[in-house]
């Protein structure tokens, strides 16, 4: 058995195939920019090349995959300058999506955002990587959802799939995983209290690392 896929619930249904691969993708069992061969993944999931193939092309979608011509699928690759750009715009429209979120439906964005933290802390004692990483996200992406801005919802979903990839290697860098949860509580405290200057302060610090690359 691929040492990469040990201990992942198997299936042969494309769903389930498109479950572990994304597994090992987000828990880094299977690395930026390297290639996924059809015939080496069926055989080493124990699947046919039909439900392999779909699992893949919803991994593509979501951004996690990447197709070369006459060369095969690779994961995709984020470097440390495109995530420092990311995160230098998303501290200037970040606020903003908040602010706007709040005035829209504050008792709303509210109780999103105590579910969020709440979904990032359970996943995180749980030590589940990818559910951490898709809560997360969760927790920022409610603010750009809820603004009722069309176009900071474009800017989110411009970068999510960049952003996964890159919280895959982040999550890895804390001296715990329950840290990631940690570090999302003055943000939600801020929320919370309506403050939206110090929830940009608590994200300019929450953005530091990849700020700093």
């Amino acid at each position: 058995m691929d040492r990469r896929f040990v201990g992942l619930q198997r299936s042969t249904t494309g769903e389930g195939i498109h479950a572990v691969l994304r597994s090992a993708i987000l828990a880094g069992r299977i690395r930026q920019g390297e290639a996924l061969r059809e015939v080496d993944l069926a055989r080493d999931l124990g699947t046919s090349r039909t439900p392999l193939r779909e699992a893949m092309s919803r991994l593509e979608e979501e951004g996690l995959l990447t197709r070369v011509p006459f060369r095969g699928a690779f994961v995709v690759e984020v470097g440390e300058a495109e995530i420092a750009e990311i995160a230098s715009i998303r501290l200037l429209v970040e606020p903003y999506a908040g602010q706007l979120a709040l005035a829209r439906a504050r008792v709303s964005v509210r109780e999103a955002v105590a579910t969020a933290l709440e979904a990032l802390r359970s996943a995180t004692a749980s030590q589940d990587a990818p559910a951490s990483i898709d809560a997360h996200l969760q927790f920022h992406r409610l603010f750009y959802a809820m603004s009722g801005h069309g176009l900071l919802q474009e800017l989110w979903d411009g970068w999510e799939s960049r952003l996964r990839l890159y919280l895959s290697v982040d999550h890895g860098t804390y001296p715990t995983l329950q840290d990631v949860a940690a570090e999302h509580e003055p943000l939600a405290e801020a929320v919370l209290e309506d403050d939206v200057e110090a929830f940009g302060w608590e994200l300019a610090r929450h953005f530091t690392s990849a700020l700093d690359t």
